[in-house]
């Protein structure tokens, strides 16, 4: 919908400036916006109407459709998919019947790897996501939850995809796409472009705004604590932390988070130069900048009460706030020259959001007319979710350890298959759990859709051949003897319970001996598999000599040294969504591929962290009781594409002015291949330590069996000189192993 200026001026000039202030806030927790009545139709709450009232509308509203622990939303008394029609139509009849100007209100909802509705599509946590490297994935999966969401009545997606993942200690790495700005940089592309459409095409027409968090930095927190400092130079920043935003503001975002962490003792939420410097006037960003949850409120110290927080976070670029009281209290400033002039600018920001999706009266009507959510098309956008959760789970598995014993996947596959070899014994603290596979933020699902990799097994290969034994005791030593294949699923977990203990931005509080091990607020100073899990595995090893298989289902970098030396097979999974028990069993009893490649860099002991890829200094050698800190390197990656060869590989520095272009023949042998193949680059010649090595580009490609196709990688020279004009050596690297290598000087000078 095209935006009327004129329109938006007059209804500036008709507001007061509490009225202005409203349109800023987004306080109200949604689900507290409706209840039901003793007939048990849902209508306004008391607290709702007092919300409008006090501010003559409402600006936004946070979360009307969230079910989840924090919420304390679920199936029993929570908004059912059926009643989301229902639920709309109240809040906005009743916003727009007790406002002052015939104003919608703006819907905004979490969506960190899909809809946490209950009934949303549950992707693949971000990690498990970046696992794929596959962009266009990511992008068709993101389409899919906008469509659902805006069938839904729903206008903002709040979507992780700005953090990268600098420490495994820190709870939130199951946010991030991994320790590469490239590749986070492209998937964040793939989110907006996904949800918004090109050009913002789909927004107010099937698809909704998108607000990326978190701006910026939040994964550089000291010692991985979450919303910290980030100590680090300019350099750094740019070079690693604000390319997903930069890739944002290119493919159209309409909104970013601001963090809550300080860059350099500067707070993120009171950054003029994050949000107004850098973001709109150097990137050109037009779109709103919300605070993170409470996080003006978390200014109170630096700016000394909290109705000064509040002017220190409008004034340095935030337009809409998020629960904080901050923000309400921006009508003592109304004799404030600057505070009035950044009321006006922020709330023309968010008038024309709204203009976007048809929440403005037209000329001549005293309220907007908003279109109501169809059941139907919910339904459907449901449907088509729910099949690229299923194609995303399968993609995010990813091999990486295959035939340390004896036996390989493919052995291993055969006597699975073999109805007449001995039990499968599926093991270990996740053998039967469905929860670690969500990740964090999620709605709860309904009994009849959830499973387990123990349940898959049982589906396909029958109860009578497969036993369950999540502690070794479970089962006696005779099966353990004559057990053919051990499936010992294993990890973390981001699951909380109804009776968890939460901050009050919703971050889990305390955690109980076998709660949550990832997620926010459950930073660790320990990165070992919780709960003695290496121990339990070693434990198995010596009931049995049948091969193991294990499964590690995790949200973060977590130390899999004794895993490896222990199972003849690893997996790993992330947080692979829903879908996740489905697609293992896919990879052990279909045969299916595994495309995945590792998204983080896996260390080798506990305290050796962070190590990274993209380090300017190898640790290596370093640590005297450690002398190998990596155990997995990132990209690492042994399935579908370990049988593709490469041959005749060259750089081009002359025919594409600007840019190296870097051509290698793909050869696929005889069962064809799907995944990524990555480029990493090494430069020298400047004057600055250069990284280690630098993801430049990164293709992905699908290969029919015994196909020969040519891969051209495209990497732009100013990524290269930006270390200098030297040597430039660019590597390509398949399953972590440089095999393959040219060097190219880098025309122009430095």
């Amino acid at each position: 919908m095209s935006i009327n200026c004129a329109a938006v001026d007059r209804l500036i000039d008709s507001m007061s400036f509490t009225q202005k202030v409203g349109q800023l806030n987004q306080r109200l927790l949604g689900w507290k916006s409706v209840e039901r009545n003793a007939a048990g139709r849902l209508v306004a709450s008391d607290e709702l109407k007092q919300e409008i009232d006090r501010w003559g509308g409402l600006g936004t509203l946070y979360g009307l459709l969230r079910a989840d622990p924090w919420s304390g939303q679920h199936w029993g008394n929570g908004i059912r998919p059926e009643e989301r029609t229902e639920a709309i139509a109240v809040v906005q009849q009743t916003v727009l019947e007790r406002g002052a100007h015939g104003i919608g209100v703006l819907l905004s909802e979490e969506a960190p790897h899909g809809h946490q509705a209950l009934g949303g599509t549950v992707l693949p946590t971000n990690l498990g996501l970046g696992a794929t490297f596959d962009p266009q994935g990511v992008q068709e999966a993101e389409a899919a939850v906008a469509a659902e969401l805006a069938a839904s009545g729903i206008h903002i997606a709040l979507v992780s995809g700005l953090d990268i993942a600098r420490d495994p200690r820190w709870g939130r790495c199951e946010e991030c796409f991994g320790e590469d700005p490239l590749m986070a940089a492209r998937m964040c592309e793939a989110i907006v472009t996904g949800m918004q459409g090109e050009h913002r095409s789909k927004v107010g027409h099937g698809g909704v705004a998108v607000v990326l968090k978190h701006l910026a930095a939040q994964g550089e927190a000291v010692g991985g604590r979450n919303g910290q400092s980030a100590v680090l130079g300019p350099h750094d920043l740019h070079e690693i932390h604000l390319p997903p935003v930069a890739a944002g503001v290119r493919a159209g975002a309409l909104g970013f988070m601001a963090a809550y962490n300080d860059i350099d003792s500067v707070p993120c939420c009171a950054n003029p130069w994050l949000l107004k410097d850098y973001l709109r006037d150097q990137l050109g960003f037009d779109g709103i900048v919300m605070a993170d949850g409470l996080a003006v409120d978390r200014l109170e110290d630096m700016a000394g009460s909290i109705p000064a927080a509040g002017r220190a976070a409008l004034l340095a670029g935030v337009d809409v706030s998020l629960w904080d009281e901050g923000f309400t209290r921006l009508e003592e400033y109304a004799d404030d020259e600057q505070v009035v002039a950044a009321v006006d600018t922020a709330l023309r920001r968010v008038l024309e959001l709204k203009a976007m999706f048809g929440l403005l009266p037209e000329d001549g009507a005293d309220t907007a007319a908003i279109a109501m959510p169809s059941a139907d098309a919910i339904a459907q956008a449901t449907a088509d979710g729910r099949e690229q959760a299923k194609r995303m789970a399968r993609e995010a598995i990813t091999l990486i350890n295959d035939g340390q014993s004896a036996a390989t996947l493919d052995d291993i596959r055969s006597v699975i298959a073999d109805a007449q070899a001995g039990p499968v014994i599926v093991a270990g603290p996740f053998a039967d759990d469905f929860g670690c596979f969500l990740g964090d933020y999620t709605a709860p699902l309904p009994a009849d859709e959830q499973s387990s990799v123990y349940r898959q097994l049982v589906a396909r290969l029958g109860e009578d051949r497969v036993l369950l034994a999540a502690k070794p005791s479970d089962a006696p030593a005779d099966q353990w003897a004559r057990a053919s294949t051990v499936v010992f699923v294993c990890g973390s977990t981001s699951e909380r319970s109804y009776d968890s203990e939460f901050d009050d931005n919703g971050a889990a509080k305390a955690v109980t001996e076998y709660g949550a091990t990832c997620g926010e607020g459950v930073d660790l100073s320990d990165i070992r598999l919780p709960w003695r899990q290496d121990d339990m595995l070693g434990e198995v090893a010596a009931l049995t000599t049948a091969p193991i298989v294990s499964v590690v289902v995790c949200g973060r970098a977590h130390v899999l040294t004794d895993v490896l030396e222990r199972s003849a097979v690893t997996i790993w999974a992330g947080y692979a969504g829903q879908y996740g028990p489905q697609a293992v069993a896919d990879v052990l009893v279909d045969g299916a591929d595994m495309s995945g490649r590792l998204p983080v860099t896996l260390p080798a002991y506990p305290a050796a962290i962070p190590v990274r890829y993209n380090d300017r200094q190898s640790a290596a050698h370093v640590y005297k009781d450690a002398a190998e800190p990596i155990l997995r390197g990132f990209g690492y990656g042994a399935g579908s594409l370990a049988a593709v060869t490469f041959s005749e590989m060259h750089a081009d520095t002359q025919s594409h002015p600007g840019e190296v272009l870097v051509q290698v023949t793909a050869h696929a042998d005889d069962h064809g291949a799907a995944g990524a193949v990555n480029l990493f680059a090494h430069v020298s010649g400047g004057r600055r330590i250069p990284r280690l090595a630098m993801l430049v580009d990164s293709v992905y490609m699908d290969l029919n069996a015994g196909e020969r196709r040519d891969i051209a990688f495209h990497v732009p020279c100013d990524r290269l000189r930006d270390v200098g004009d030297g040597q430039v050596q660019v590597t390509c690297t398949l399953d972590g192993d440089s095999t393959h290598t040219v060097t190219a000087t880098l025309p122009g000078e430095y």
